[in-house]
């Protein structure tokens, strides 16, 4: 039999379900250490329980729930650093394709559902097995901290 780990997911399954305040409003305002990018009307982190190596939340920096909150200057800031965390993912990552897009509302998947974020999540062929269809497990073949090295650099580039 072979075994499988997978250390960081120990603290999705044991944190308390509700946390108080807005993770990603904390995120900006604190040293976190999965956060990629911090411009003045943008964000990217890290997801921390991702799909896949390099999933990315880009979120306006503003805490608002939908698209409509969003004014002109925040919707175009926000597009651009969804278009250049898929480029940067190209060049560092090199996916097939890409899934990309919003869950707005807990109906809809979104885990975090009072502040509005894209998610970017990178794909490969084959990266998908029996073993999500099955089992209900997700293999990650990178360290999450590994992945977060490779990006940076990239990110600290941007100028938004």
């Amino acid at each position: 039999m072979e075994t499988m780990w997978a250390p960081w997911r120990i603290e999705y399954i044991l944190k308390e379900k509700k946390e108080e305040g807005c993770v990603f409003c904390k995120a900006y305002g604190d040293q976190d250490d999965l956060t990629l990018y911090k411009g003045n009307t943008t964000m990217v982190v890290m997801n921390k329980f991702p799909y896949s190596n390099g999933h990315l939340l880009v979120l306006p920096v503003r805490h608002v729930f939908g698209l409509d909150s969003l004014d002109k200057n925040e919707m175009g800031d926000l597009l651009k650093m969804v278009e250049q965390s898929v480029a940067i993912l190209k060049t560092q990552m090199k996916p097939d394709g890409f899934n990309v897009g919003l869950n707005l509302g807990k109906i809809a998947g979104a885990g975090v559902e009072e502040h509005l974020h894209f998610h970017i999540v990178p794909r490969w062929f084959g990266d998908v097995n029996a073993l999500t269809v099955f089992a209900d497990i997700r293999v990650i073949p990178e360290h999450i901290k590994s992945t977060f090295d490779n990006l940076k650099p990239c990110f600290d580039k941007v100028l938004i």
